[in-house]
């Protein structure tokens, strides 16, 4: 049986998204449309060298604009200041005091817990929000 190039083209193109969907790495979907990319070339009529050249510049270039997209995009937050896991994160507590450790004691929630400071933030009295849980302390912010 006679396959032209195109048809080569997108049945690698088709395997490679059935692969992208068992595996879950979504740089094989940049791929495929490089893939893609030679198929149309191939129906246009352009010589092998062509075809493999678009084929590898439109699969590089794809996979460089994805994987420097997904690096400037910020990533997920912590767990550990993320409310819909600990619902203590915004919550509001009155410091009345600092340590000289950097640490105060506040009544929360009927117990003593230890809150923390962000490094670089001058610890001042008053009302608190809880930003982070590290380990058993709250790690607050001023109001």
């Amino acid at each position: 049986m006679h396959w032209d190039h195109a048809t080569l083209w997108w049945i690698m193109a088709g395997i490679t998204v059935a692969a992208e969907l068992l595996i879950g790495s979504f740089y094989l979907l940049m791929i495929a449309l490089g893939l893609a990319a030679g198929g149309l070339a191939a129906f246009a009529g352009l010589g092998d060298t062509a075809q493999v050249l678009i084929a590898a510049l439109v699969g590089a270039m794809s996979v460089l604009c994805c994987y420097f997209m997904r690096r400037t995009r910020p990533g997920d937050p912590s767990p550990r200041s993320d409310r819909s896991v600990n619902l203590d994160i915004g919550e509001t507590v009155y410091i009345d005091a600092w340590q000289s450790d950097g640490t105060a004691q506040v009544k929360y929630r009927g117990a003593t817990w230890t809150a923390i400071h962000r490094p670089g933030i001058t610890p001042a009295t008053g009302n608190h929000r809880v930003s982070e849980l590290v380990g058993n302390r709250l790690l607050v912010d001023p109001v």
